[in-house]
């Protein structure tokens, strides 16, 4: 619970009865290798804070194609945000890359103790405004105005231990690329 708490501290300093309250909503579950915290359909109504393991945030084209959108490692908060703030089914999956283990809580009574407590509300914010805006407009000038060897260089930059965790077909389909290109970008550089 050390570094959930310690994650939540990074953003807004929490009080002690804020602490207290989100403990008691938190609950530990284990996701095996290749099963799903959320499949694309659902209507998710948890979060999930990454102790150990790693996840892919990815959708499925019409033709088959996975495309990861971003990877979850230790220390980080995953959900399918849009959809749960608007209660929708979820366009994305979030699968395990390996056994994962999480600390998992209700997104309403998460709500209820943004609205019991103003620190929380700014962790909240502090959190939305970092990865949900400022990441992402970067990763979408990204993803719209380099080539797959700057997106690589990216992808090295922004997840350095994830390299040797990943299979190349991760990466690859992270990175908008097959597998066999991705190898070209690797002899290049």
């Amino acid at each position: 619970m050390d570094s959930f708490i310690k994650a939540l501290s990074r953003y807004a300093t929490l009080s002690t009865a804020c602490v207290e309250e989100i403990l008691k909503i938190v609950r530990p579950k284990t996701i095996g290798k290749h099963d799903f915290l959320l499949r694309e359909g659902s209507i998710p109504r948890t979060i999930a804070f990454v102790q150990k393991g790693l996840f892919s945030y990815y959708y499925t084209t019409e033709e088959g194609n996975i495309v990861i959108k971003k990877f979850f490692a230790e220390n980080s908060f995953v959900a399918s945000t849009s959809a749960m703030l608007k209660k929708e089914p979820s366009l994305f999956n979030i699968c395990a890359l390996e056994d994962t283990q999480v600390l998992e809580y209700d997104s309403s009574a998460f709500w209820q103790l943004i609205e019991r407590f103003p620190d929380l509300a700014m962790f909240h914010i502090k959190y939305m405004e970092k990865h949900w805006i400022a990441d992402k407009e970067v990763l979408e000038i990204t993803a719209k105005y380099q080539n797959a060897t700057q997106r690589y260089q990216v992808f090295l930059a922004t997840y350095p231990e994830l390299k040797e965790r990943l299979k190349q077909h991760h990466i690859a389909s992270y990175l908008g690329v097959t597998p066999t290109q991705l190898s070209r970008i690797r002899r290049e550089l």
